[in-house]
């Protein structure tokens, strides 16, 4: 790009939107483009301001995303979606860059991003190296479980927690009891599962910040799966990565507790496989920022990879 490219978010007074204005704002790299509050709404000046920039940064629900998507006409302009929308559509390059050596470059040269669900980021990032690597079977009952800030519920969770009626708010509410999440799918698929896992959201009395665990019987799992060789596997897989870590067997082994927020404001996703070789028992866990990594911080980092082609 021979200007500043051009980086217009549609739906920027969402949580989502408002923290990718804050972590753009004051770079020199690009310009960030907004609309007044009083075109936002107009269809209009959406189209025209989604067509003439470089990238597009949806921070929409579904549905407007999809019109969004289908208002671009110039085949130029590149598209980061936020929303749930794409996650699960072959058009659409998946924005996780750790989940595979090629993903980045996957990322940097695509023409539609589709980013990560906040759960699923946590539950790929613990499952699929391990499926790839056949110590978790492809077709395994998994479950997932993470409990996250009120934030991932959008506006409706904030107002609860944070406008007038806050000291009514549930200190603790498990969802999607119907067995229909829409994350669900989105995990299957990218964790290379054959079956549906298990799901069970909850959100907390904090702003933001994700505990994810999946538990595992090894039991269950081929002989060569030990808490050390699952251990193995994802710390060989994330070598190197600048926004995941893994803990070492030591430091989880020393974890006695894990708080949601410890990452909060940060990019950066914490793995751990906390095992119990006399039960034969394994805590997978994934703690993270919803409004980060699970949300405005991997869309600046896909971002910044499509940037740079």
């Amino acid at each position: 790009m021979s200007h500043l490219p051009l980086v217009f978010v549609d739906g920027d007074q969402g949580t989502t939107g408002l923290q990718i204005h804050s972590r753009l704002r004051g770079r020199t790299d690009l310009q960030l483009v907004t609309l007044p509050d009083a075109e936002r709404k107009n269809p209009a000046r959406r189209a025209e301001a989604l067509n003439d920039c470089d990238i597009a940064i949806l921070c929409l629900p579904d549905a407007p995303a999809r019109d969004a998507v289908a208002a671009i006409t110039n085949p130029a302009v590149r598209v980061i979606d936020a929303s749930s929308a794409h996650r699960t559509d072959p058009g659409w390059v998946y924005g996780l860059p750790e989940m595979d050596a090629a993903q980045s470059a996957r990322i940097a040269t695509a023409r539609r991003v589709t980013n990560p669900g906040c759960y699923p980021t946590g539950a790929i990032a613990l499952l699929r190296p391990l499926v790839q690597a056949g110590l978790v079977p492809h077709d395994h009952a998994v479950m997932v479980h993470a409990v996250s800030g009120y934030s991932g519920g959008g506006r409706a969770q904030v107002e609860a927690h944070e406008g007038p009626h806050a000291a009514t708010a549930s200190a603790f509410q498990l969802y999607g009891l119907a067995l229909e999440h829409k994350h669900t799918p989105e995990i299957a698929l990218h964790a290379g599962l054959s079956q549906r896992p298990f799901f069970v959201p909850a959100y907390g009395a904090f702003r933001q910040g994700i505990v994810l665990t999946i538990p595992l019987m090894l039991r269950q799992l081929p002989p060569h799966a030990t808490g050390a060789a699952l251990q193995a596997c994802l710390a060989r897989h994330y070598a190197g990565a600048a926004h995941v870590e893994v803990l070492a067997p030591g430091d989880a082994e020393a974890l006695e507790r894990i708080d949601p927020q410890a990452l909060n404001g940060t990019n950066q996703l914490r793995l751990g496989v906390h095992a119990n070789a006399r039960h034969g028992q394994v805590l997978l866990t994934a703690v993270f920022d919803n409004l980060g990594k699970g949300a405005s911080g991997a869309a600046v980092q896909n971002l910044d990879l499509m940037l740079a082609h």
